[in-house]
C-alpha cells in the first residue's frame, strides 16, 4: 500500500474550485472555512450528483419493476458497494445506511438492549447484558459515543467504564487489562477525535479486547474522511461514520459490522422493507443490510455519498492525509505565535489529526469566535459534544479549527491574523 510519505501532493487550487462555496464572501470579507469536523464542504460533482437523481431517476428502491425504480435502486445499492470497497469491508452487505453516525451507534446499543430483554434460547449471548457485565469508552468521545451506553447500562443494571487521558490528550492505557477484562461486553471508541484530534492506534486495545471475548466499535466519524480506514486492519466489530463530514449530504450515515453479528442482532426499526413475512401473529425479518433500512431510505442522500466517496478516491486519502498533517503542523506553528493561546490535546502533528482546539487567555471561545467571523473566518466554539474531556481540561469551551483537503497554509494565516484582533479587543 503507498503509504502518506509517499503519497502525491494535492492540487489544492484545482479541488478548491470544485467547491462554489469558497468563492463566497461572508461579512465583506473572503470566506475562510474552517469547521469541517463540524461538517465538510460539498464539491460540484456531489451537488450535481444529487440534483440529476431528483431530475431524472427520482423512484423509490426496493421492488420496483419500472424503469425509474429500477435506477435509483441500482444507485442505492451501487452507492453500498462505493462505501463497501472505501472502507475495505469483505461485502457490501455488511453496509448499513443510516441517517448519521449517533443512528448508527444506536442501532448497536438497542440492538443490545432488545436481546437483553428478551431472554428465549435464541438471543446471541454476545448482545446480551445485565448487573455484573461492563461496557467500556473514553473520557474523549463525542456524546454520541456516550450517551447510548449510559442509557443502555441504566436499562440493563451493565456498568459502564472509561479510559482517562494524559495532560497530552493521549489516551491513557496504563490500566488496559483492568478496564477490559473477562466483564467487558463491548468497548467503544473513537478513531480521532473530534476536540482534540487525538488519532488513537487502537491495535493494543484490539488485542485485549479479543483477549477477553468482547466486541469492539470504532466511531470514525473523523478519521474515515481523512485518512485510509481498512475495517478488516482495524480488527474492529462495527465502525460509524457519517457521510456530511466527508463531502457528502446531511442526511446520510453508515453502520459497518461483521456479518455474522448483524445477521445474530435483531432490528432497530420495524416497518416497511425490513421484513420477511409478515402476519397479524408475528413477523420474521429480512437478512442485514435490509433488516436495519426500515421504510423509504435516503435515496439521493446515498447517490451524493457514492460520489463523495468517488471524489475521495480519485484524489487519494494517502495524500489527503499527507496533506492535512503539513496544514497541522503549519497552524499549530502559527498558533504558538498568538500570546495567551493553550491548545488542547497533542501539541505535535504525531498521532494527531487536522483539528485543533484551544483556549485563549481570559476570552470567551463566542467572543472569539464571532469576531472571526466579522473576519470571515468561520470556526466552531462549544464543547463540541465532548463536555467530558473540557472538563478534563479544565475549561468550559474551546474554539476548535478542523481543516480538510481544500484549506490552505493562506487560510491558516487569516485565521492568526483575526486572532489578533481578539487579542486587540480583549488586551
Amino acid at each position: 500500500m503507498t503509504t502518506a510519505t509517499t503519497a502525491p501532493p494535492l492540487d489544492v487550487e484545482r479541488i478548491r474550485a470544485d467547491f462554489p462555496i469558497l468563492g463566497r464572501e461572508v461579512n465583506g470579507r473572503r470566506l475562510v472555512y474552517l469547521d469541517s469536523g463540524n461538517t465538510s464542504q460539498k464539491p460540484r460533482q456531489v451537488i450535481d450528483a444529487v440534483r440529476e437523481h431528483f431530475e431524472r431517476h427520482n423512484a423509490n428502491v426496493a421492488r420496483s419493476v419500472h424503469t425509474l425504480g429500477t435506477e435509483a435502486t441500482a444507485a442505492y445499492e451501487g452507492a453500498r458497494a462505493k462505501v463497501a470497497r472505501f472502507i475495505n469491508a469483505p461485502s457490501a452487505e455488511e453496509v448499513v445506511f443510516t441517517k448519521n453516525a449517533s443512528e448508527a451507534i444506536n442501532l448497536v446499543a438497542y440492538a443490545m438492549l432488545a436481546a437483553s430483554v428478551d431472554r428465549g434460547s435464541a438471543v446471541d449471548p454476545r448482545f446480551r447484558l445485565g448487573p455484573g457485565d461492563e461496557i467500556v469508552i473514553t473520557e474523549m468521545e463525542h456524546h454520541s459515543n456516550i450517551v447510548p451506553w449510559q442509557l443502555l447500562c441504566e436499562r440493563t443494571g451493565a456498568t459502564l467504564r472509561w479510559f482517562g487521558l494524559t495532560d497530552e490528550g493521549r489516551l491513557d492505557e496504563s490500566n488496559l487489562d483492568d478496564l477490559v477484562n473477562p466483564r467487558t461486553k463491548l468497548v467503544s471508541m473513537v478513531l480521532v477525535s473530534n476536540i482534540l484530534g487525538t488519532a488513537n492506534d487502537v491495535t493494543r486495545i484490539a488485542a485485549r479486547v479479543r483477549e477477553v471475548g468482547a466486541l469492539l466499535m470504532i466511531d470514525g466519524s473523523q478519521a474515515v474522511p481523512h485518512r485510509p480506514v481498512d475495517v478488516q486492519a482495524l480488527d474492529a466489530d462495527f465502525l460509524a461514520f457519517t457521510g456530511h463530514k466527508m463531502l457528502g449530504p446531511t442526511g446520510i450515515g453508515v453502520l459497518w459490522g461483521r456479518g455474522d453479528l448483524l445477521a445474530a442482532m435483531p432490528p432497530f426499526l420495524g416497518g416497511g422493507s425490513m421484513i420477511e413475512t409478515v402476519t397479524m401473529e408475528r413477523s420474521t425479518f429480512a437478512p442485514p443490510p435490509a433488516r436495519f433500512e426500515a421504510g423509504t431510505p435516503p435515496i439521493a442522500e446515498a447517490v451524493g455519498l457514492g460520489v463523495a466517496v468517488d471524489y475521495l478516491t480519485a484524489v487519494g486519502m494517502e495524500s489527503i492525509a499527507a496533506y492535512e498533517k503539513e496544514l497541522a503542523g503549519y497552524a499549530l506553528a502559527r498558533l504558538h505565535e498568538v500570546p495567551g493561546l493553550r491548545i488542547i490535546g497533542p501539541d505535535t502533528t504525531e498521532g494527531r489529526g487536522a483539528t485543533i482546539s484551544f483556549d485563549l487567555a481570559g476570552v470567551h471561545p463566542h467572543d472569539v469566535g464571532q469576531i472571526l467571523d466579522a473576519e470571515g473566518v468561520q470556526v466552531r466554539v462549544g464543547h463540541h459534544c465532548a463536555r467530558p474531556t473540557c472538563v478534563r481540561f479544565g475549561v468550559p469551551a474551546t474554539t476548535r479549527v478542523s481543516l480538510y483537503l481544500y484549506n490552505t497554509t493562506e487560510e491558516i494565516d487569516a485565521l492568526v491574523a483575526a486572532l489578533e484582533k481578539v487579542r486587540g479587543v480583549f488586551g
